[in-house]
């Protein structure tokens, strides 16, 4: 049953689905269980193995390789759980404590003021008493401007904090930021100014990673002096470093459009590339066994050294240990099964690190790989090219193709957009990216540097031949929303359809068809229910106000924010987007706005039989003379008005409280809701209110 060149490509799929399910049954109990299970299939296995002979094992080769799924499954679900920082007993969240002594675990990053890091939790202080913690925590610190302190990976410190769990999105298709958290064993945070933080003297982070990461800034400073042009340091920087510089947004969005945008994450193809020309550069010692180990070696470390160049990013590191078994199967292994090396290099990753597996790098990476493996061979094979350069320009295409198309899905539900042009884009920048790589590297090496204007005009060139493919008319089909079930199906057509055109096989054709009918047929009625939606989102967020009455596809936005705000396309913007607004008109509550189906207008709102009565700074002291009934009472600009003064003639059923009030106006007015049984909805640190209308 279990073929010695598939063992690996067998027992991962267990192993996953081990590891995706435990990860939602996270208790102290489910350890127990687990580690009893997995310990009597473990006994029961090893006593079939003994006895086999005895016991005539071979007619029981279906039980037992059921058993050794299952054990694979168990074993998948209790590394799951053990890695879980939330479940260990000296948990640090468990308890409040005055005092924490941290460690930071990786690079912080600045933006303005603010210095972001996630930290290793060490000990904390309870009423003077040490107690030895774990755990991870993320930290927001905001520094002194007239005397910031300078931190660095590794750096011991004393903070006092009042930590909390992290919160979880508020508004409609906002970014998850607690799942992505959660998925790198983080829960808790804090917000913390300068001086409630104390630096010791000591580093206690991993000295291979802090080496790591001062050799790269030094890197990083080499290049800041060799290269003039800002963007193509920055470039530079993170394509080669991967390094976080601040790219330009035409920049990133050119290389997102044309589907390039992999070139800009140090990954697996950027270490690919080091390998082959690697590989290329030493094929002379392939002469004899014992120079192919020499190669061999001298290919590893000089990979590992890249990897320390760029400062042991997750990524390369996890594209290096890829390669590497791969090398080593290549090198070494009789039976060199590509499918099974693959399979080897996620499981040992993911016992390592089982939270890896909602890692998008990390899913993207191995499925782009599996691609080439299974996929680009037989698209290569579809059309026989005679003349040699036309033969390797349909090897990039049929790579780029194989690659993409595995990818396809996980990509739309990811990032929302499709490239258009990516066989464009793929094709031009496969030669320039080479030569970005192997000058990046040559012109950190002494003497070499001369060669750095050569290497700024490359980058130069090449955005620029981006932004234009990126300017093409219709280059990227953009906010895309597909639902978990969608990406389901579209991944069950695509594989059907794939074997399809691998077996020459007609049923599966059928069933691919069938399938992505289902699909469509999903997707058209989304767009059908689209139109004909009438809907008002009130937005939860920290100081703004912003709702939106959406009548088709049409949007007419009540904001404090400018669409540039990064709140607005962090909070609001992917709301519109899921709801497939293409028309938006700001306008915002100082001034009176009237269209159709849609009057804001002396201090009330109508739209369509939904009304709202405005209460802002405006009506601070001043009498409301209004006999009506309205769907909602608004409260907003932090108004000083009585809520007792309100007309006893005046109806209404909702409170809608926003944030631009103060917390203390906040309570006031939901102790006011409460003693007059009014249901209140307050748009700060709870979910967006959303008011669904009907003809």
């Amino acid at each position: 049953m279990f073929k010695a060149e598939y063992i690996f490509a067998r027992i991962l799929l267990p192993f996953l689905i081990g590891i995706g399910i435990f990860y939602f049954f996270a208790t102290q109990r489910m350890i127990s269980i687990t580690e009893i299970s997995l310990a009597v299939i473990f006994i029961f296995l090893l006593t079939i193995n003994i006895i086999y002979k005895k016991a005539k094992g071979y007619k029981f080769k279906g039980i037992t390789g059921s058993l050794i799924f299952i054990f694979f499954f168990i074993l998948g679900g209790l590394l799951c759980l053990l890695n879980n920082h939330k479940l260990k007993q000296d948990y640090f969240a468990k308890k409040k404590y005055t005092y924490l002594k941290i460690w930071i675990n990786d690079e912080p990053e600045q933006t303005n003021d603010i210095l972001k890091f996630t930290a290793n939790v060490v000990s904390g202080y309870e009423n003077s008493n040490h107690v030895k913690l774990s755990g991870q925590l993320l930290l927001a610190l905001k520094v002194d401007s007239m005397s910031p302190v300078k931190l660095k990976y590794g750096d011991e410190l004393i903070v006092s904090a009042k930590y909390l769990e992290v919160e979880p999105p508020y508004n409609p298709a906002e970014f998850d930021f607690k799942r992505w958290l959660a998925s790198k064993n983080v829960y808790e945070q804090t917000f913390i100014n300068q001086n409630h933080l104390l630096k010791t003297d000591r580093n206690t982070g991993n000295q291979i990673i802090k080496f790591a990461l001062d050799l790269r800034e030094k890197q990083v400073a080499k290049y800041r002096k060799l290269i003039k042009d800002d963007e193509a340091f920055a470039v530079a920087s993170t394509l080669i470093l991967g390094y976080r510089a601040d790219l330009s947004k035409e920049t990133l969005a050119a290389y997102s459009k044309t589907g390039t945008i992999h070139a800009l994450s140090v990954s697996g193809s950027h270490v690919a590339i080091i390998f082959f020309v690697l590989d290329f550069c030493l094929a002379f010692l392939n002469k004899k066994r014992s120079l192919k180990i020499l190669k061999f070696i001298l290919i590893c470390c000089l990979i590992c050294g890249y990897s320390l160049i760029t400062g042991l990013s997750p990524s390369v590191v996890r594209a290096t240990i890829m390669i590497t078994i791969f090398i080593t199967a290549k090198t070494f292994a009789r039976n060199k099964n590509g499918y099974n090396t693959l399979a080897f290099a996620a499981f040992c990753q993911l016992v390592y690190n089982p939270f890896l597996i909602w890692d998008v790098g990390f899913q993207l990476s191995y499925l782009s790989v599996f691609g080439l493996i299974y996929l680009q061979p037989k698209i290569y094979k579809w059309i026989y090219v005679k003349n040699k350069w036309l033969n390797k320009i349909w090897q990039l295409i049929a790579l780029s193709l194989s690659a993409q198309l595995v990818t396809f899905p996980l990509c739309i539900y990811y990032f929302h957009q499709f490239p258009v042009y990516f066989l464009m884009g793929n094709l031009f920048i496969s030669i320039p990216l080479i030569l970005i790589m192997v000058l990046g590297i040559a012109i950190l090496i002494p003497f070499i540097d001369k060669i750095s204007p050569i290497f700024e005009w490359i980058i130069v060139t090449t955005n620029t031949v981006l932004k234009w493919i990126a300017d093409l008319p219709f280059s990227t089909f953009s906010s895309v929303w597909i639902t978990l079930p969608e990406l389901i199906l579209m991944s069950i057509a695509l594989s059907l359809l794939i074997y399809g055109l691998v077996s020459k096989s007609a049923k599966f054709y059928i069933i691919s068809a069938l399938i992505y009918i289902a699909c469509s047929t999903i997707t058209l009625y989304n767009d059908w229910t689209a139109i004909h939606q009438k809907k008002i989102i009130f937005f939860t967020l920290r100081k703004n106000y912003a709702t939106a009455f959406i009548d088709g596809k049409t949007a007419v936005l009540l904001t404090d924010l400018s669409p540039d705000d990064r709140n607005y396309k962090f909070f609001i913007e992917p709301a519109l987007q899921q709801s497939q607004i293409n028309t938006i008109r700001f306008t915002n509550l100082e001034r009176d706005t009237v269209s159709k189906n849609f009057i804001k207008k002396d201090n009330q709102i109508v739209f369509y039989k939904y009304n709202i009565l405005l209460i802002d700074e405006y009506l601070n002291y001043k009498k409301i003379v209004i006999d009506s009934k309205f769907s909602s009472v608004w409260l907003t600009a932090n108004n000083k008005y009585n809520l007792q003064n309100l007309p006893k003639e005046l109806t209404y059923r909702h409170l809608i409280i926003d944030a631009t009030n103060k917390d203390y106006k906040i309570a006031n007015f939901k102790k006011f809701a409460e003693n007059n049984k009014i249901e209140a909805h307050v748009l700060k640190k709870n979910p967006a209110y959303l008011v669904y209308l009907t003809q």
